[in-house]
């Protein structure tokens, strides 16, 4: 028996994400809203799934009227608004959702989302945007912080977060292809998973930003106030400078930072889209100490043609160009260490050494341009369709005629 191969995806397509709520619209929504679109222009527009939806029946949502599935968390107390309070839960959740009718199945993960169950005869494609922090190289940190550790429910915490790493490695072996969102998570993927990922860098918003407007002397820092992003260092650091910070951004961090801000630092809090497009685009340069899986603010700042002064680790390693270092066309400046003392080294390098003067800002739209939409979603077509390719020839071969297979012939 011969099967006919088809390079065309199939028409019953799930994507999975792990929630969608007002709450939640970052790079890993960018990332579902890429491959929807995606999928859509090829007239296989996906049914979604998620643990909780708070926002098909919202009327200005972009997933407004859209079929979700979900998981039994969607009708506990505050599932919707708070769902990550039933962390212990999630795992066993996302398992609860049925996929069996899609032959295609795409999740987009940073916590649960790749555990969907799927059988041999589905292919199922993850986009990694980290394996879950907390439960693995910053357990340790997220304890040292954790209120609920405080009130003596350390030991607690931990075995959960034992029980998370457990299912986070075994959940990963099920899926048949993963595509990591930089060199930095493949890294930690390998480390954690012991699975290979692809390398697809995640879509960015370039257009939304100028990059021609003439440049102030401010330095400018977006993200938001958690303790991991590490803030502090940037405010320590420019106070001891005396140079001109704004701070963009919200979170627990917030008050904190307001009181240790110097009189060249400011903590402007939540600031509207159109007014961080206006300060990315009007900023020396653009700081930012956090160690990120890959890191979507700095790569706007460029769009914006604002130069990054970032860590030297994790995805801005992927994304920035440093001067230093002495490549060519560089967008930025990047130093070893989550100190204050490196960050005054490498913005007092920047700043006496002029370096703003050498990095222009049509050079780093240019460079930033490499991110844009377009260019994720020729190349997760490309890796889709490749890897439907191979699943279909699988499926070929599973479905022939076991004597043909075998080298056998028709006995008389």
């Amino acid at each position: 028996m011969t099967v006919q191969l088809s390079m065309d995806l199939p028409q019953r397509i799930a994507l999975v994400h792990e929630w969608f709520t007002p709450r939640s619209v970052g790079g890993a929504e960018q990332v579902v809203d890429a491959i929807d679109r995606l999928l859509i222009a090829q007239g296989r527009k996906p049914d979604l799934a998620a643990l909780v939806d708070g926002e098909s029946r919202r009327s200005h949502s972009p997933w407004s009227g859209r079929r979700i599935l979900t998981s039994p968390i969607q009708h506990l107390p505050w599932g919707v608004s708070h769902v990550q309070q039933y962390l212990p839960l999630l795992p066993l959740a996302i398992e609860q959702i049925d996929l069996t009718d899609y032959p295609l199945v795409i999740s987009s993960s940073h916590l649960v989302a790749k555990g969907v169950l799927t059988s041999p005869d589905q292919l199922h494609v993850s986009y990694v945007h980290t394996p879950v922090r907390y439960a693995w190289d910053q357990m340790h940190a997220y304890l040292r912080r954790s209120a609920l550790v405080r009130r003596g429910l350390g030991p607690l915490i931990r075995w959960q977060l034992h029980a998370l790493r457990q299912w986070d490695q075994l959940s990963a072996a099920r899926v048949d292809v993963l595509v990591a969102n930089s060199r930095f998570t493949a890294r930690r993927i390998r480390q954690f998973w012991r699975r290979e990922a692809q390398v697809l860098h995640p879509p960015v918003q370039v257009d939304r930003f100028r990059w021609d407007q003439p440049r102030d002397e401010v330095y400018l820092c977006v993200c938001r106030l958690v303790p991991y992003k590490r803030v502090d260092v940037v405010v320590e650091a420019f106070n001891r400078m005396r140079l001109p910070l704004l701070v963009v951004g919200d979170g627990p961090e917030r008050s904190q930072l307001e009181r240790s801000a110097g009189p060249t630092v400011q903590i402007l809090g939540r600031q509207s889209q159109a007014q961080v497009e206006a300060l990315m685009a009007r900023c020396r340069a653009f700081v930012y100490a956090g160690l990120e899986d890959f890191g979507i603010a700095p790569v706007e700042a460029m769009a914006s043609g604002a130069p990054v002064i970032g860590l030297a680790r994790g995805g801005l390693l992927d994304s920035v160009r440093c001067a230093a270092a002495g490549v060519k066309q560089p967008t930025g400046v990047l130093f070893p260490h989550q100190t204050a003392e490196s960050v005054v080294d490498a913005v007092e390098w920047f700043e006496q050494a002029r370096i703003w003067r050498e990095l222009a800002p049509e050079q780093m739209r240019q460079w930033a341009e490499r991110f844009r939409p377009e260019a994720f979603a020729s190349r997760f077509e490309t890796l889709l369709r490749q890897a439907w390719e191979g699943h279909s020839q699988a499926y070929a071969v599973a479905a022939s005629d076991p004597a043909a297979l075998l080298g056998l012939s028709d006995c008389d």
